[in-house]
């Protein structure tokens, strides 16, 4: 297992590889592999690019992000223009069908809401969302229903995880009831926690990923 101190340079490394960030704008703490991000960005889309990049780094369990957003002289849009801007979006993403989803503005909040085919589409509407200027952050409502009556394969989605360099090598197991999928075992990152549940969320029917995987980073495995 690494040092706190090693892991902290990684995370920082990481947020210092990303061309959107300002490493000396985010502050990295580390303790048993949970990270917590402080400091001050000038947008949300900032914010996340952050939390994804200390997510990336292998030995991370967790990410607690304190990070405070400070539009400083840029214009604050109203709530009405943010709302108009976020539709803006969706009509010119093609993952994200047109007028599907409801979009609701407070205090530079942005709630989506609606029912998409694919989980992918939700992620595409909510990356859309988090661009936008003025945005504090996106409650994603979004409900995943897919309209295959195909029953949810269990070996389809463990030959996809197998097939991904990332997790291939890991210790996860599948169950699957009804639409809905639960994950469980071991992974060695964040990120491979998360990429596992995608490729389980691209099964036809899939309505529900249930992510129960644990993170135990072993240094020979990478």
């Amino acid at each position: 297992m690494r040092s706190n101190e090693e892991l902290q340079k990684d995370v920082q490394d990481a947020i210092k590889w990303e061309p959107l960030l300002n490493a000396a704008e985010i502050g990295v703490t580390v303790k048993d592999g949970v990270v917590t991000l402080s400091g001050i960005v000038s947008s949300y889309a900032k914010k996340m690019e952050a939390e994804n990049a200390a997510k990336s780094v292998a030995g991370v369990k967790a990410v607690v992000e304190k990070i405070i957003i400070d539009f400083g002289e840029i214009v604050t849009l109203d709530d009405n223009k943010i709302a108009d801007e976020v539709l803006n979006a969706f009509k010119w993403n093609w993952d994200v069908p047109n007028n599907t989803l409801k979009v609701k503005v407070e205090d530079g909040w942005v709630t989506l809401e609606g029912v998409l085919e694919w989980n992918y589409q939700k992620e595409a509407a909510r990356h859309a969302a988090s661009k936008q200027l003025g945005v504090r952050g996106v409650v994603n409502e979004v409900i995943v229903r897919s309209e295959s009556e195909d029953e949810v394969e269990k070996e389809d989605i463990e030959l996809a995880l197998a097939r991904n360099w990332s997790v291939s090598t890991q210790n996860i197991m599948v169950k699957v009831i009804g639409n809905r999928v639960t994950l469980t075992g071991t992974v060695g990152s964040l990120y491979q926690k998360d990429e596992a549940a995608r490729i389980a969320w691209n099964a036809p029917g899939v309505w529900n990923v249930d992510n129960e995987l644990a993170i135990e980073y072993d240094r020979l495995k990478f």
